[in-house]
């Protein structure tokens, strides 16, 4: 986060507060006013003219924010040198917006505390508006407060509260301020021990605060030893007459050039070291040998800063942090997309399965009308079939009949024509009745054979009657054959139609199981976050550099391995015996 975020930060809270209808604009004597104010803190020549120009208009209405901000940006933030005291600005900012949104009557800490809380929450916030903090930032936030009062943390009683804060998006400012103030996670801790507190995690965040403590001096002119108090940035070591920083009595400048060494005893002092700067070297003795070593620590790490060109320890630890949400979010995001393509897969599967399931319904009622249609033809044919069946039985009967009449007719026939000839040839004699009996009897074979024709050609009528009905029941049966087949070929195409539907059904359960392999994968991400980044908050507090020793062995002391070899130790012994015996000392 550079320069422009930080001051656009706090500018954002100030802006806010001139807000006082929550329209999301400000008149423009309110920002003219502002204007002059951020001018005079961040040493910038003010120009009332441009002002003037930028705000000339018809409109004499009230200016939103993305109105003032090119004015901001162009005027202003352009200008902006790091030669300005933050501090001031971040006062000037908090005056505006504690005003408005600062009651101090509910408040158990006093306003220099909320100063400090608000300046950490602008440093822990992401670029995104309206300012909020995250869940793992008030984490952290609360967790250094606990380390540095010394009490437990408690985070049971955090993931009940992190539900709050994560259905809310974040905590504001003075929803930050109001938290602390609750003493919710810091119960049993007077107001002095949570003041010193936010101080101390104000001044190692806001201040840039690597390590600050009494520790002796000696001085370049007289060579005499006086305490002060130390305060360690990442660029310099500022030390102070008392620890109220009201009067600075000197810097040691640090840069990739400087070293820290340690020294032996000498001139009643112990736990010395030395720091040399580009044109200067330091002598600083430490309270104990823990103090010593932790010190020495510090400065080299603040060297090696320098060197590998990094920011502070903290800033590095908050971009990571903000780099493993950002990491977190994506692959939840991944996650939340793959389920939602599963999702509509399965979706379609379902859709695939009822288009199928329809085509099936309606492929069964088509077959079902197809077989309806069938029986109903087979019906009526059967039923046509049958009746000419008995019309045929009826003509047959009635032709029978006829013939049997014929044959009654003919008998009658022939007994009259008997009668005839006897009664001829009672008249004729006894050679005409033989030839009139020959004549009688070509009579009745000509009879008998007209009759028998009578007779074949009613039969040949019978016979093609006969063969109409075969022909007829032939066809009728090819059709009930070609119905039966149609049928079979339905049925088949029923069967394949259901074993696609088995396999679109087994396909969705493979789809389920899928989802449900997804879903465990997401809780598991989530529990091994969880417990990363719980790791990662037990362990930030014990991060320690550890450098490279050299190559030639070193001496064993009762504290762990020294810092000087043998050669060096009997050559310092030997200096400070000439020392000792000079008669100037």
């Amino acid at each position: 986060m550079g320069l422009r975020e930080e001051l656009l930060k706090a500018i954002w809270h100030a802006f806010t507060a001139l807000d006082v209808d929550k329209c999301g604009k400000v008149s423009k004597s309110q920002l003219k006013v502002l204007s002059h104010n951020l001018c005079t803190v961040l040493k910038i020549p003010h120009d009332p003219v441009a002002l003037e120009e930028h705000f000339r208009d018809d409109d004499e209405g009230p200016v939103s924010n993305q109105g003032y901000m090119p004015y901001l940006n162009k005027f202003i933030l352009d200008k902006v040198q790091d030669k300005f005291d933050k501090i001031e600005f971040n006062r000037m900012c908090w005056t505006l917006a504690a005003r408005k949104n600062l009651f101090k009557n509910a408040l158990s800490v006093d306003n220099e505390d909320a100063f400090k809380i608000w300046c950490i929450f602008n440093f822990l916030t992401e670029d995104k508006y309206p300012l909020t903090i995250v869940a793992e930032e008030v984490e952290y936030l609360l967790k250094k407060l606990s380390d540095v009062m010394g009490r437990g943390w408690q985070q049971e009683q955090f993931e009940q509260y992190k539900a709050s804060i994560c259905n809310k998006n974040g905590l504001s400012a003075w929803e930050l301020i109001g938290l602390i103030n609750s003493r919710q996670f810091c119960k049993g801790m007077d107001q002095q021990t949570v003041s010193v507190a936010i101080n101390e995690v104000y001044q190692e965040l806001i201040l840039d605060v690597l390590k600050q403590g009494y520790m002796w001096k000696k001085g370049h002119k007289r060579k005499n030893w006086t305490e002060r108090w130390f305060v360690l940035k990442p660029n310099v070591v500022s030390y102070y007459v008392s620890e109220d920083l009201n009067e600075k009595k000197g810097d040691i400048i640090l840069d990739e050039s400087c070293c820290v060494e340690s020294l032996p005893e000498k001139d009643g002092k112990k736990c010395l070291f030395l720091v040399k700067s580009f044109d200067r070297t330091y002598e600083i003795s430490a309270s104990d040998k823990k103090k010593k070593q932790e010190w020495i620590q510090a400065i080299q790490v603040a060297i090696n800063l320098l060197k590998m060109r990094s920011p502070s320890p903290h800033v590095e630890a908050r971009e990571k942090r903000y780099e493993m949400r950002q990491k977190l979010l994506a692959e939840q995001e991944e996650i939340e997309r793959q389920m939602k393509e599963l999702q509509m897969a399965n979706e379609s599967k379902q859709q695939e399965l009822e288009t199928v399931r329809k085509q099936l319904s309606e492929a069964a009622t088509h077959a079902s009308e197809e077989e309806k249609r069938r029986l109903q033809t087979q019906i009526e044919l059967q039923n046509k079939f049958s009746t000419e069946l008995e019309r045929e039985k009826l003509v047959r009967q009635q032709m029978e009949e006829q013939v049997a009449q014929k044959s009654f007719e003919l008998e009658q026939y022939l007994q009259r024509v008997h009668e005839l000839e006897e009664m001829y040839e009672q008249l004729q004699g006894a050679l005409e009745d033989e030839k009139q009996a020959r004549q009688d009897e070509e009579t009745v074979r000509k009879l008998q054979a007209r009759l028998l024709e009578e007779e074949s050609k009613k039969r040949a009528e019978l016979e093609n009657l006969h063969l109409q009905q075969q022909k007829t029941i032939q066809v009728t049966e090819k059709e009930k054959q070609e119905l039966e087949y149609q049928r079979i070929l339905k049925e088949r195409a029923l069967q394949v139609a259901m074993h696609q539907l088995d396999q679109l059904e087994s396909e969705r359960k493979e789809a389920l199981e899928q989802y449900w392999k997804v879903q465990k994968k997401l809780d598991d991400a989530a529990n091994k976050t969880k417990s990363w980044r719980d790791k990662v908050a037990h362990q930030e507090g014990l991060l320690r550099l550890i450098q490279p020793g050299g190559k030639t062995p070193h001496l064993i002391t009762n504290w762990g391995p020294a810092t000087f070899t043998e050669a060096e130790l009997e050559l310092r012994e030997k200096t400070w015996q000439e020392q000792k015996n000079s008669p100037a000392q």
